[in-house]
């Protein structure tokens, strides 16, 4: 299968805010167009742009998500 049909599509801005107050990495990942691997190592290096909360499993928190994705 080609690399291209296993991407998925960038959500828009009106689709992220529709989403629950906080989102799992691989779906900020999504939205922010990079990988899930480059922004768990973002977030390990404590250089993540967009807060995340750690109750065991990492949660973006969706209000940093469109304040950043807002500013661009």
């Amino acid at each position: 299968m080609p690399a291209a049909a296993l991407t998925v599509p960038a959500p828009t801005l009106d689709e992220i805010r529709q989403w629950p107050a906080t989102v799992g990495v691989p779906r900020a990942a999504t939205a922010l167009g990079i990988s899930r691997a480059q922004l768990y190592r973002l977030i390990a290096e404590g250089k993540a742009p967009v807060r995340v909360l750690d109750y065991g499993a990492k949660r973006v928190v969706t209000a940093s998500l469109v304040r950043l994705l807002e500013a661009a």
